[in-house]
């Protein structure tokens, strides 16, 4: 991996504001990786040369004007269904292929001015939907440590860019797990804040009652650095919470004296085989060792998650996608009447899983089915939620796997539901809007290969409580250094860049 990507964004940003480096040299190492292995690992579906050497010139400018800037000559992959203006923005869909931002996300916005550089737009899943970033319609992305293997998803571009070395620090989206998995396949640490902490202005919609923005990055200390300078209150998001930010940076702590984890009866990692629940068994035993005092919690609702996830979900994105009909911008395609236009303009630019989820959704909300359907799911998202609060009435955080598996081999889940089983573990949350997290946690070496395979300890928290969980991440971090046990298969068949 190149010295500049290997380099945790504090230090870079150390080193730039010091005037030890500036970031136009950062900024050629980082593309000068890319070059080398963009072409065996496909995170970028648009690589950024000209807009990065233009940032890292400014940069270096308020630099010398004395300015302080927190993420100054960082690398940054930006989830391609942010806006960045100026920059083609597609969200993996081929109706949006062509389409160019004329103004830039919020979260992004942030981060630019806090100095990060933006390397390019990271490949997902089609509109965010899916486990894996195999619905990608522009392109395929592979897993750094196993390249015939997923990175996972829908943020899976993001993950494995911050894996390969392709940047320091990425920024995914996450609606039912879409940071934290991919975070646990490529064995990096990915966050997901509370609902609302994060502005989702510029961040084109899948389902806007979960849709969040985060960080993904190479240490618990660089995710929380992302977090501190995206969060807060955006007049641009009215779904965002005008709520003081306190800055989480200050809070990382070694150990994890006086905090109570709840370990959730529904989870029984057994049934996950006996490699997989030996780590995750010997991940709460490090909790305990680090002070934190384990008690056993009840979820009693969470084997409802996926099935009220799977209706909520569905039925925002139906209503999201309405947008895109060929009409105001992105794909279209000719018809006789508008009617007709619709139909062959969708079918064109909506790849299979989209068009699953839209049919599901459009379904759920149709007359004589939304009582039935989509309002019990709502009814039965408040009781998630309840089941939650009650629960932390007794710990401070709560421990659970980030993934069911390791990355899996393409196409080995070729059913919607065995894909749709990937995200048991993390939807509980997303369906309260509560912070959670991934962090390296172990390794296993799956059926049929003689590599071993990352896995993701998932802490989740109160809501607001994004200080306590990545300091606690951070001292489960320090402690067992699982992330730097094995180096990615991309770097034994790439040369140091």
């Amino acid at each position: 991996m190149s010295d500049a990507a290997a380099r945790s964004a504090t230090a870079i940003a150390a080193d730039v504001q010091a005037g030890r480096v500036s970031a136009r040299e950062i900024t050629e190492k980082a593309l000068a990786r890319v070059a080398a292995v963009e072409p065996r690992v496909g995170a970028y579906l648009t690589v950024l040369d000209a807009a990065a050497r233009a940032a890292a010139d400014r940069v270096d400018a308020c630099i010398r004007a004395g300015e302080r800037l927190p993420l100054a000559g960082v690398p940054l992959a930006i989830k391609d269904n942010m806006a960045l203006a100026g920059s083609r923005t597609t969200a993996a869909s081929k109706i949006l292929a062509d389409w160019v931002a004329p103004y830039t996300a919020t979260a992004v916005a942030r981060l630019l001015a806090a100095g990060a550089i933006p390397i390019g737009k990271a490949n997902l899943d089609e509109f965010a939907m899916g486990s894996s970033c195999e619905n990608s319609a522009l392109g395929t992305t592979r897993n750094p440590y196993d390249l015939e293997r997923v990175p996972g998803g829908s943020s899976g571009g993001s993950a494995a860019a911050v894996a390969a070395g392709e940047a320091t620090i990425a920024l995914g989206s996450d609606t039912g797990g879409s940071i934290r998995e991919p975070a646990a396949f490529c064995n990096v640490v990915g966050f997901k804040p509370t609902y609302g902490r994060v502005s989702r202005y510029g961040l084109i919609a899948f389902a806007s009652s979960l849709d969040q923005i985060g960080p993904l990055a190479h240490t618990v200390a660089d995710a929380a650095l992302v977090y501190d300078a995206i969060a807060g209150g955006d007049p641009m998001d009215a779904t965002s919470l005008d709520r003081p930010v306190e800055p989480a940076s200050a809070r990382l702590r070694d150990d994890l004296r006086g905090c109570k984890i709840g370990i959730v009866r529904q989870f029984d990692t057994q049934t996950l085989g006996d490699d997989v629940d030996a780590v995750y068994r010997r991940a709460y035993r490090d909790l305990e060792a680090l002070g934190a005092e384990l008690v056993e919690v009840t979820l009693p609702t969470a084997d409802y998650g996926l099935a009220t996830y799977y209706l909520i979900a569905p039925a925002e994105c139906s209503s999201n996608l309405a947008r895109f009909d060929g009409v105001r911008y992105g794909l279209r395609v000719d018809a006789d009447d508008v009617r007709e236009m619709y139909a062959r303009t969708r079918a064109a630019g909506f790849g299979p899983e989209v068009k699953r989820r839209i049919l599901i959704g459009t379904y759920a909300l149709s007359s004589g089915y939304y009582d039935a359907y989509y309002v019990r799911a709502q009814k039965a998202r408040t009781l998630i939620a309840r089941d939650f609060e009650r629960a932390f009435q007794s710990c401070d955080l709560i421990a659970a796997p980030a993934a069911s598996c390791p990355a899996f081999r393409f196409n080995a889940k070729s059913d919607p539901y065995s894909m749709y089983l990937m995200d048991y573990y993390t939807i509980p949350m997303s369906l309260a809007g509560l912070p959670a997290l991934s962090v390296p946690c172990g390794w296993v070496t799956p059926d049929g290969s003689t590599r071993p395979m990352p896995l993701g300890l998932q802490l989740c928290g109160p809501l607001f409580s994004e200080p306590l969980l990545l300091g606690a991440a951070h001292a489960y971090e320090s402690a067992t250094g699982h992330a730097r046990a094995h180096r990615p298969a991309l770097d034994e068949a790439v040369d140091h860049v």
